[in-house]
């Protein structure tokens, strides 16, 4: 009876023993599921953390704890199993449509930058290579202008004089005549003709000096660091000066207007230019064509001279070509163009006719003065037509007014500045001018949501936003360089961004809102595509945007 029980005990203990082996080994099994589940959740972020949080969950298992506690072991696998479920099964309808878009293949070998934030908390909700330094192309411009109204101010005026150092004795003026500029962007043929009434109403008919053009606002580097040289001649490549011209309400400063329109069979075409001046040399090598003729003009200046050639044919019907064409040292061509109206007013020059470059005298006295436009209307121009010519001078401008230097140089430095203030990381930028015409700027799309969101604050954004092209509008100071662009709902009239274009670089960023009236803040940046336009990419993203509902 004894033995039985002894043998009995000895059963029961080896059940119990072999049980416990069990649930030891089962209660491993579930340790080592638990954490390679959570290692297939990081699977979707980065497949090297799979391996590596795998890793260091095996190591760390430890079978004792676990022995210890069989029952909320299991319950903690079916709750992990539970959440990663959910996590697997829960989709982000936003980041599935837009990954669909980049597909095109259009995109093949390119790489494309984007940042999505909610305008109201900056959160950012979508990211696509949002860290990586891209090539802005005129988004930059969203810097430049952002910068220029913090440092300037919404209000601010450039400036343009006429100087002597002389003094007038009834209607000779004993000195020499100063045309001295800072910089205005906006200066215009009628405004040399007001300085000349003036001059004129005050008794002025002789000069007996010389006509002496002052551009020492700025220095004398005329294109930027990274300008290509094939650029120059065209007006996007327009050399900066404080003394400079602009032909129309356009203000591309430094440049002239081409047209070139038909004459009589036998003849060559007619070439007007405005303003008028002597100042570009025009080459005429058009040859007028029979009616029906394919049209086939050109008009480029030469490099490094005012020599505008213009070759091709001209049918006798047919319609005129225009081109806005740059001017090599534009400080000259204002001085020809004011002296044009001097005369006009009948003030002669005695003496020592001609005109040059120089420095007014400190001492000199004003005789004529003009303002310009405020730095919020220059910015209707500037942002809406993404004209380079503006990006520069203010560039130029906040380096003067800030460092007394008016030079790229201090220029960048003050918008690298502002940009830190306004949330950019000044490790993700590198700024080479203020128009985003170099190919050697660089900046990541989720730093520019950051600015975009951030200038939100501020008591000059209504100005800023307001200068931003509108989508579909047709008005070319309302929809700028998007006028033609997403021209039905819901993303006409609601998307307000800045556009930017080199070759093999496409960028939009800006704002839009969506189905449900959430702003939101975007940035896309195409860069290295050789495949064709990508602005219709551009598009259908930023409409999925305005579609969009948030969870």
């Amino acid at each position: 009876m004894k033995k039985s029980k002894e043998l009995m005990a000895v059963i029961i203990s080896l059940f119990i023993f072999s049980t416990l082996l069990v649930t030891a080994d089962r209660g491993s099994e579930m340790s080592f599921t638990s954490a390679d589940d959570e290692a297939i959740e990081e699977t979707e972020q980065n497949t090297d953390e799979q391996e590596e949080t795998t890793d260091e969950v095996v190591e760390e298992e430890n079978p004792e704890e676990v022995e210890e506690t069989p029952e909320a072991t299991e319950e903690t696998q079916e709750e992990a199993e539970a959440e990663t479920n959910d996590e697997e099964t829960e989709a982000n309808p936003l980041e599935e449509q837009i990954e669909a878009i980049l597909e095109n293949e259009r995109l093949d070998g390119a790489i494309t930058g984007i940042s999505v934030r909610k305008a109201s908390s900056g959160e950012e909700i979508y990211s696509h290579n949002g860290d990586i330094q891209l090539h802005p192309a005129s988004n930059m411009k969203i810097l430049t202008a952002a910068a220029a109204l913090e440092t300037l101010g919404a209000n601010y005026q450039f400036t343009t004089e006429v100087r002597t150092d002389g003094e007038q004795k009834g209607p000779v003026l004993h000195g020499n005549l100063y045309l001295v500029g800072k910089g205005d962007p906006t200066l215009m043929k009628e405004d040399l003709d007001s300085f000349a009434k003036e001059l004129k109403n005050n008794g002025i008919k002789i000069v007996r000096g010389k006509l002496i053009g002052d551009d020492t606002w700025y220095d004398d580097v005329r294109l930027s660091q990274d300008l290509n040289w094939s650029d120059e001649p065209f007006y996007t490549g327009a050399q900066v000066s404080a003394l400079t011209l602009s032909p129309n309400e356009d203000y591309d400063a430094g440049t002239v207007i081409v047209e070139v329109t038909p004459d009589e069979k036998g003849k060559k075409a007619k070439v007007s230019l405005t303003p008028e001046t002597d100042y570009v040399n025009i080459v005429n090598n058009t040859e007028m064509a029979p009616a029906g003729t394919a049209k086939s003009i050109s008009i480029e200046r030469e490099h490094g001279t005012n020599n505008i050639i213009i070759e091709g044919t001209m049918p006798v019907n047919g319609s005129m070509s225009r081109s806005w064409v740059s001017v090599w040292e534009p400080t000259g061509y204002a001085l020809d163009v004011f002296k044009k109206s001097l005369e006009e007013q009948g003030i002669k020059f005695v003496g020592r006719d001609g005109t040059e470059f120089g420095k007014a005298p400190k001492d000199s006295s004003l005789l004529a003065s003009r303002s310009s436009m405020e730095l919020k209307d220059l910015l209707i121009p500037f942002m809406k037509l993404s004209n380079n010519g503006h990006g520069e001078t203010l560039t130029k401008e906040m380096g003067r007014v800030v460092h007394g230097d008016g030079s790229w140089d201090k220029g960048l430095d003050v918008i690298a500045d502002v940009a830190v203030q306004l949330g950019v990381d000044e490790d993700d930028i590198l700024l080479r001018d203020g128009s985003g015409m170099s190919h050697k700027t660089y900046i990541p799309a989720s730093d520019l949501t950051e600015l975009l969101y951030t200038v939100q604050e501020k008591s000059w954004y209504s100005v800023f936003e307001s200068s931003l092209p509108v989508a579909g509008i047709s008005d070319r100071m309302v929809g700028g360089t998007l006028r033609n662009r997403m021209t039905k709902e819901p993303v006409k009239g609601n998307v307000m961004a800045k556009t930017g274009s080199l070759t093999s670089v496409s960028t939009l960023s800006g704002y839009v809102n969506t189905v449900e009236g959430e702003k939101l803040i975007f940035s896309i940046l195409n860069n290295n595509y050789i495949n064709g336009s990508v602005t219709s990419i551009q598009d259908e993203i930023v409409t999925t945007l305005a579609e969009y509902r948030l969870p």
